[in-house]
Protein backbone atom coordinates (compact mmCIF):
# COMPACT_ATOMS: atom_id res chain seq x y z
CA UNK A 1 0.00 0.00 0.00
CA UNK A 2 1.66 3.66 -0.86
CA UNK A 3 2.35 5.74 1.73
CA UNK A 4 -0.79 8.13 0.84
CA UNK A 5 -3.18 6.20 -1.37
CA UNK A 6 -6.18 8.09 -2.33
CA UNK A 7 -9.36 7.55 -0.77
CA UNK A 8 -13.41 7.68 -1.62
CA UNK A 9 -15.56 8.13 1.30
CA UNK A 10 -18.86 6.93 0.51
CA UNK A 11 -21.61 8.61 2.72
CA UNK A 12 -25.75 7.40 2.45
CA UNK A 13 -27.86 9.92 3.86
CA UNK A 14 -31.44 10.60 3.91
CA UNK A 15 -33.37 13.66 6.26
CA UNK A 16 -30.00 14.50 7.07
CA UNK A 17 -29.92 18.57 6.62
CA UNK A 18 -29.35 19.31 10.46
CA UNK A 19 -25.48 17.76 10.16
CA UNK A 20 -24.99 16.98 6.70
CA UNK A 21 -22.95 20.11 5.39
CA UNK A 22 -20.79 19.92 8.88
CA UNK A 23 -20.48 16.05 8.57
CA UNK A 24 -18.54 16.79 4.97
CA UNK A 25 -16.86 19.61 6.31
CA UNK A 26 -14.96 17.61 8.72
CA UNK A 27 -13.94 14.75 5.75
CA UNK A 28 -12.59 17.59 3.36
CA UNK A 29 -10.58 19.16 6.32
CA UNK A 30 -9.03 15.79 7.00
CA UNK A 31 -5.10 16.15 8.15
CA UNK A 32 -4.29 13.77 5.04
CA UNK A 33 -1.75 14.10 2.31
CA UNK A 34 -3.73 11.57 -0.06
CA UNK A 35 -6.25 12.42 -2.79
CA UNK A 36 -9.69 11.99 -1.66
CA UNK A 37 -13.61 12.05 -3.06
CA UNK A 38 -16.64 11.98 -1.70
CA UNK A 39 -19.37 9.89 -2.82
CA UNK A 40 -23.21 11.00 -1.29
CA UNK A 41 -25.58 8.38 -1.97
CA UNK A 42 -29.15 10.10 -1.29
CA UNK A 43 -32.28 8.37 -0.23
CA UNK A 44 -35.45 9.97 -0.93
CA UNK A 45 -35.44 12.60 1.50
CA UNK A 46 -38.32 15.39 3.20
CA UNK A 47 -35.92 18.27 3.94
CA UNK A 48 -32.91 19.97 2.09
CA UNK A 49 -30.75 17.44 2.05
CA UNK A 50 -30.50 17.19 -1.61
CA UNK A 51 -30.36 20.76 -1.97
CA UNK A 52 -27.64 21.13 0.68
CA UNK A 53 -25.49 17.73 -1.32
CA UNK A 54 -26.01 20.06 -4.17
CA UNK A 55 -24.74 23.27 -3.17
CA UNK A 56 -21.72 20.72 -1.76
CA UNK A 57 -20.97 19.44 -5.39
CA UNK A 58 -20.79 22.70 -6.71
CA UNK A 59 -18.42 24.30 -4.06
CA UNK A 60 -15.80 21.60 -4.68
CA UNK A 61 -16.31 21.21 -8.39
CA UNK A 62 -12.82 23.15 -8.90
CA UNK A 63 -11.31 21.57 -6.24
CA UNK A 64 -8.19 19.44 -6.77
CA UNK A 65 -7.87 17.97 -3.68
CA UNK A 66 -11.17 16.77 -2.83
CA UNK A 67 -15.02 17.02 -4.95
CA UNK A 68 -17.80 15.97 -3.68
CA UNK A 69 -20.35 13.98 -6.23
CA UNK A 70 -23.86 12.25 -5.74
CA UNK A 71 -25.74 9.41 -6.71
CA UNK A 72 -29.49 8.51 -6.30
CA UNK A 73 -30.44 5.73 -3.73
CA UNK A 74 -34.26 5.53 -4.84
CA UNK A 75 -34.93 2.84 -2.02
CA UNK A 76 -33.42 4.76 0.57
CA UNK A 77 -32.20 2.18 2.35
CA UNK A 78 -28.58 2.33 3.98
CA UNK A 79 -27.02 -0.60 2.35
CA UNK A 80 -27.97 -0.08 -0.70
CA UNK A 81 -27.24 3.45 -0.97
CA UNK A 82 -23.67 2.42 0.40
CA UNK A 83 -23.41 -0.32 -2.73
CA UNK A 84 -24.23 2.84 -4.69
CA UNK A 85 -21.67 4.89 -3.37
CA UNK A 86 -19.10 1.72 -3.61
CA UNK A 87 -20.05 1.15 -7.45
CA UNK A 88 -19.76 5.12 -8.28
CA UNK A 89 -16.57 5.48 -6.31
CA UNK A 90 -12.82 4.84 -7.43
CA UNK A 91 -10.14 4.42 -4.89
CA UNK A 92 -8.14 1.36 -3.09
CA UNK A 93 -9.77 2.69 -0.02
CA UNK A 94 -12.90 3.27 0.82
CA UNK A 95 -14.10 5.00 3.80
CA UNK A 96 -18.04 4.74 5.08
CA UNK A 97 -19.19 7.62 7.12
CA UNK A 98 -22.72 8.57 7.86
CA UNK A 99 -24.56 11.91 7.43
CA UNK A 100 -24.40 12.76 11.26
CA UNK A 101 -20.80 11.91 11.92
CA UNK A 102 -17.96 13.69 12.15
CA UNK A 103 -14.33 12.59 11.99
CA UNK A 104 -11.62 13.07 14.18
CA UNK A 105 -8.63 15.47 12.14
CA UNK A 106 -6.56 12.50 11.54
CA UNK A 107 -9.19 9.58 11.29
CA UNK A 108 -8.56 9.04 7.43
CA UNK A 109 -4.75 8.97 7.90
CA UNK A 110 -4.71 6.88 11.06
CA UNK A 111 -7.04 4.34 9.38
CA UNK A 112 -4.72 4.19 6.46
CA UNK A 113 -2.27 3.39 8.51
CA UNK A 114 -3.63 0.54 11.07
CA UNK A 115 -4.57 -1.10 7.83
CA UNK A 116 -0.83 -0.95 6.64
CA UNK A 117 0.24 -2.08 10.29
CA UNK A 118 -2.05 -4.63 11.16
CA UNK A 119 -2.77 -5.96 7.48
CA UNK A 120 -6.90 -5.79 8.35
CA UNK A 121 -9.43 -5.92 5.42
CA UNK A 122 -11.37 -3.32 7.91
CA UNK A 123 -10.38 -0.72 10.67
CA UNK A 124 -12.68 1.20 12.83
CA UNK A 125 -12.72 2.85 16.05
CA UNK A 126 -15.28 4.66 18.49
CA UNK A 127 -18.41 5.60 18.38
CA UNK A 128 -18.45 8.85 20.49
CA UNK A 129 -21.61 10.26 20.75
CA UNK A 130 -21.83 14.35 21.52
CA UNK A 131 -24.76 16.75 22.05
CA UNK A 132 -25.93 20.09 21.32
CA UNK A 133 -29.14 20.11 23.63
CA UNK A 134 -29.60 18.85 27.12
CA UNK A 135 -31.39 15.94 25.54
CA UNK A 136 -29.06 15.06 23.35
CA UNK A 137 -26.18 15.15 26.10
CA UNK A 138 -28.88 12.59 28.09
CA UNK A 139 -28.89 10.30 25.52
CA UNK A 140 -24.69 10.48 24.52
CA UNK A 141 -24.19 9.50 28.42
CA UNK A 142 -26.45 7.22 27.62
CA UNK A 143 -24.93 5.47 24.83
CA UNK A 144 -21.54 5.76 26.33
CA UNK A 145 -21.85 4.19 29.64
CA UNK A 146 -22.08 0.36 30.51
CA UNK A 147 -25.28 0.59 32.18
CA UNK A 148 -26.90 1.85 28.81
CA UNK A 149 -24.64 -0.29 26.19
CA UNK A 150 -23.09 -3.08 27.92
CA UNK A 151 -19.37 -3.78 27.58
CA UNK A 152 -19.30 -2.61 23.58
CA UNK A 153 -15.76 -1.36 22.91
CA UNK A 154 -16.97 1.21 19.82
CA UNK A 155 -19.42 2.90 22.65
CA UNK A 156 -17.12 2.92 25.80
CA UNK A 157 -13.71 2.27 24.61
CA UNK A 158 -11.18 -0.64 24.97
CA UNK A 159 -7.80 -2.06 24.13
CA UNK A 160 -7.19 -2.07 20.68
CA UNK A 161 -7.17 -5.64 18.90
CA UNK A 162 -9.01 -8.02 16.68
CA UNK A 163 -13.06 -7.26 16.56
CA UNK A 164 -15.72 -9.14 14.74
CA UNK A 165 -17.18 -5.81 14.11
CA UNK A 166 -16.02 -1.73 14.27
CA UNK A 167 -18.16 1.38 13.72
CA UNK A 168 -18.56 2.37 9.84
CA UNK A 169 -15.39 1.11 9.12
CA UNK A 170 -12.00 1.99 6.66
CA UNK A 171 -12.05 -0.69 3.91
CA UNK A 172 -9.84 -1.96 1.90
CA UNK A 173 -11.72 -1.72 -1.71
CA UNK A 174 -10.66 -5.33 -2.96
CA UNK A 175 -12.69 -6.77 0.23
CA UNK A 176 -15.64 -5.09 -0.57
CA UNK A 177 -15.32 -6.24 -4.38
CA UNK A 178 -14.52 -9.77 -3.11
CA UNK A 179 -17.93 -10.50 -1.04
CA UNK A 180 -19.82 -8.40 -3.63
CA UNK A 181 -20.44 -5.65 -1.25
CA UNK A 182 -23.18 -5.22 1.55
CA UNK A 183 -26.43 -7.31 1.79
CA UNK A 184 -29.53 -4.87 1.12
CA UNK A 185 -31.72 -7.60 2.91
CA UNK A 186 -29.97 -6.26 5.76
CA UNK A 187 -31.84 -2.86 6.65
CA UNK A 188 -29.83 -2.47 9.74
CA UNK A 189 -27.15 -4.57 10.98
CA UNK A 190 -25.57 -4.57 7.44
CA UNK A 191 -21.58 -3.93 8.97
CA UNK A 192 -21.47 -6.82 11.24
CA UNK A 193 -23.26 -9.35 8.14
CA UNK A 194 -20.57 -7.86 5.96
CA UNK A 195 -17.41 -7.94 8.80
CA UNK A 196 -19.13 -11.66 9.07
CA UNK A 197 -18.23 -12.76 5.38
CA UNK A 198 -14.83 -10.78 5.28
CA UNK A 199 -13.90 -12.77 8.69
CA UNK A 200 -15.33 -16.03 7.32
CA UNK A 201 -13.48 -15.80 4.08
CA UNK A 202 -9.92 -14.97 6.25
CA UNK A 203 -9.81 -11.55 7.00
CA UNK A 204 -8.99 -9.30 9.50
CA UNK A 205 -11.48 -7.01 11.55
CA UNK A 206 -9.54 -4.42 14.06
CA UNK A 207 -10.79 -2.24 16.41
CA UNK A 208 -8.78 1.16 17.69
CA UNK A 209 -9.46 3.37 19.75
CA UNK A 210 -7.60 5.66 18.07
CA UNK A 211 -9.88 6.20 15.55
CA UNK A 212 -13.07 8.52 17.21
CA UNK A 213 -16.17 9.71 15.20
CA UNK A 214 -18.19 12.25 16.97
CA UNK A 215 -21.83 10.89 16.51
CA UNK A 216 -25.00 13.00 16.92
CA UNK A 217 -28.00 11.11 19.10
CA UNK A 218 -31.25 11.29 17.70
CA UNK A 219 -32.99 14.55 19.11
CA UNK A 220 -36.23 13.08 20.16
CA UNK A 221 -37.01 10.37 22.69
CA UNK A 222 -39.91 9.14 19.86
CA UNK A 223 -36.73 8.97 17.32
CA UNK A 224 -34.23 7.71 20.27
CA UNK A 225 -37.38 4.70 20.74
CA UNK A 226 -37.88 3.82 17.05
CA UNK A 227 -33.83 3.66 16.61
CA UNK A 228 -33.42 1.24 19.66
CA UNK A 229 -36.63 -0.79 18.79
CA UNK A 230 -35.09 -1.23 14.69
CA UNK A 231 -31.73 -2.23 16.82
CA UNK A 232 -33.69 -5.06 18.38
CA UNK A 233 -35.09 -6.19 15.87
CA UNK A 234 -32.11 -6.70 13.60
CA UNK A 235 -30.21 -8.05 16.31
CA UNK A 236 -32.25 -10.98 16.98
CA UNK A 237 -32.35 -11.31 12.65
CA UNK A 238 -28.97 -11.41 13.32
CA UNK A 239 -29.37 -14.03 16.21
CA UNK A 240 -30.96 -16.26 14.10
CA UNK A 241 -29.01 -15.96 11.10
CA UNK A 242 -25.81 -16.30 12.83
CA UNK A 243 -26.11 -19.21 15.85
CA UNK A 244 -23.62 -18.31 18.61
CA UNK A 245 -23.41 -14.35 18.14
CA UNK A 246 -26.04 -13.92 21.41
CA UNK A 247 -24.95 -13.24 24.25
CA UNK A 248 -25.72 -11.75 27.94
CA UNK A 249 -25.50 -8.10 26.80
CA UNK A 250 -27.87 -9.09 24.28
CA UNK A 251 -30.51 -10.38 26.45
CA UNK A 252 -30.28 -8.03 29.41
CA UNK A 253 -32.99 -5.73 27.62
CA UNK A 254 -35.65 -8.35 26.51
CA UNK A 255 -35.07 -10.27 29.69
CA UNK A 256 -35.85 -6.37 31.64
CA UNK A 257 -38.97 -6.02 29.53
CA UNK A 258 -40.61 -9.62 30.37
CA UNK A 259 -39.59 -9.03 33.65
CA UNK A 260 -40.92 -5.64 34.18
CA UNK A 261 -44.00 -6.71 32.50
CA UNK A 262 -44.44 -9.55 34.51
CA UNK A 263 -43.99 -7.70 37.67
CA UNK A 264 -46.02 -4.73 36.76
CA UNK A 265 -49.46 -7.49 35.84
CA UNK A 266 -48.70 -9.05 39.05
CA UNK A 267 -48.97 -6.27 40.68
CA UNK A 268 -52.09 -4.95 39.80
CA UNK A 269 -54.14 -8.36 39.89
CA UNK A 270 -52.02 -10.15 42.71
CA UNK A 271 -50.11 -8.96 45.31
CA UNK A 272 -48.24 -5.14 45.16
CA UNK A 273 -45.21 -6.99 45.59
CA UNK A 274 -45.09 -7.54 41.82
CA UNK A 275 -43.91 -3.39 42.01
CA UNK A 276 -40.76 -4.75 43.09
CA UNK A 277 -38.97 -5.56 40.11
CA UNK A 278 -40.06 -1.93 37.63
CA UNK A 279 -39.78 -0.10 41.07
CA UNK A 280 -36.01 -1.89 41.42
CA UNK A 281 -35.18 -1.39 37.69
CA UNK A 282 -35.73 2.36 38.04
CA UNK A 283 -33.87 2.65 41.01
CA UNK A 284 -31.02 0.69 39.12
CA UNK A 285 -31.19 2.99 36.32
CA UNK A 286 -31.65 6.46 38.45
CA UNK A 287 -28.55 5.60 40.38
CA UNK A 288 -26.19 4.57 37.11
CA UNK A 289 -26.93 7.74 35.74
CA UNK A 290 -25.26 9.74 38.31
CA UNK A 291 -21.93 8.76 37.41
CA UNK A 292 -22.80 8.82 34.00
CA UNK A 293 -24.34 12.24 33.61
CA UNK A 294 -20.81 13.47 35.70
CA UNK A 295 -19.43 17.35 33.95
CA UNK A 296 -23.26 17.73 32.52
CA UNK A 297 -26.03 20.19 33.12
CA UNK A 298 -28.92 19.38 35.42
CA UNK A 299 -31.39 19.50 32.80
CA UNK A 300 -29.52 16.87 31.04
CA UNK A 301 -28.79 14.63 34.07
CA UNK A 302 -32.30 15.06 34.67
CA UNK A 303 -33.43 13.10 31.59
CA UNK A 304 -30.46 10.08 31.70
CA UNK A 305 -32.73 8.05 32.92
CA UNK A 306 -35.23 8.50 30.31
CA UNK A 307 -32.66 8.07 27.96
CA UNK A 308 -31.80 4.69 28.92
CA UNK A 309 -35.50 3.72 30.17
CA UNK A 310 -36.10 4.34 25.83
CA UNK A 311 -33.27 2.59 24.88
CA UNK A 312 -33.41 -0.60 26.53
CA UNK A 313 -37.14 -1.01 26.63
CA UNK A 314 -37.11 -0.47 22.78
CA UNK A 315 -34.27 -2.72 22.64
CA UNK A 316 -36.07 -5.37 24.41
CA UNK A 317 -39.04 -4.89 22.85
CA UNK A 318 -37.59 -4.77 18.64
CA UNK A 319 -35.76 -8.13 19.93
CA UNK A 320 -38.95 -9.98 21.21
CA UNK A 321 -41.63 -8.92 18.68
CA UNK A 322 -38.58 -9.43 15.76
CA UNK A 323 -41.02 -11.70 12.77
CA UNK A 324 -39.34 -15.17 12.45
CA UNK A 325 -40.16 -14.48 8.93
CA UNK A 326 -38.08 -11.58 8.56
CA UNK A 327 -35.11 -13.81 9.42
CA UNK A 328 -36.06 -16.72 7.21
CA UNK A 329 -35.75 -14.34 4.17
CA UNK A 330 -33.11 -12.63 5.60
CA UNK A 331 -31.20 -15.91 5.80
CA UNK A 332 -32.63 -17.35 2.63
CA UNK A 333 -30.19 -13.94 1.16
CA UNK A 334 -27.59 -15.57 2.52
CA UNK A 335 -24.26 -14.74 0.54
CA UNK A 336 -21.32 -17.53 1.13
CA UNK A 337 -18.30 -15.93 2.30
CA UNK A 338 -15.59 -15.30 -1.27
CA UNK A 339 -12.44 -16.54 -0.25
CA UNK A 340 -9.11 -15.50 -1.80
CA UNK A 341 -6.74 -17.77 -3.72
CA UNK A 342 -4.20 -16.74 -1.28
CA UNK A 343 -6.41 -17.92 1.74
CA UNK A 344 -7.93 -21.22 -0.24
CA UNK A 345 -4.22 -22.38 -1.22
CA UNK A 346 -2.72 -25.31 1.28
CA UNK A 347 -0.06 -24.10 3.12
CA UNK A 348 3.61 -25.42 2.59
CA UNK A 349 5.14 -28.21 4.93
Amino acid sequence: MNATPAVSVIMPVLNEERHLRNSVRHILEQDYDGEMEVVIAIGPSSDRTEEIAAELVRETASSTRARVRTVPNPTGRTPAALNAAIKASRHPIVVRVDGHGMLSPNYIATAVRLLEETGAQNVGGIMHAEGENAWEDAVAAAMTSKIGVGNAAFHTGGEAGPADTVYLGVFRREALEQQGGYNEEFIRAQDWELNFRIREAGGLIWFSPELRVQYRPRPSVRALAKQYKDYGRWRHVVARYHAGSINLRYLAPPTAVCAIAAGIVVGAALTPWGFVVPAGYLAAIVAGSVPAGKGLSLKARAQIPVALATMHMSWGYGFLTSPRALAKKVIASRRPAVRTAEAEAPTQA
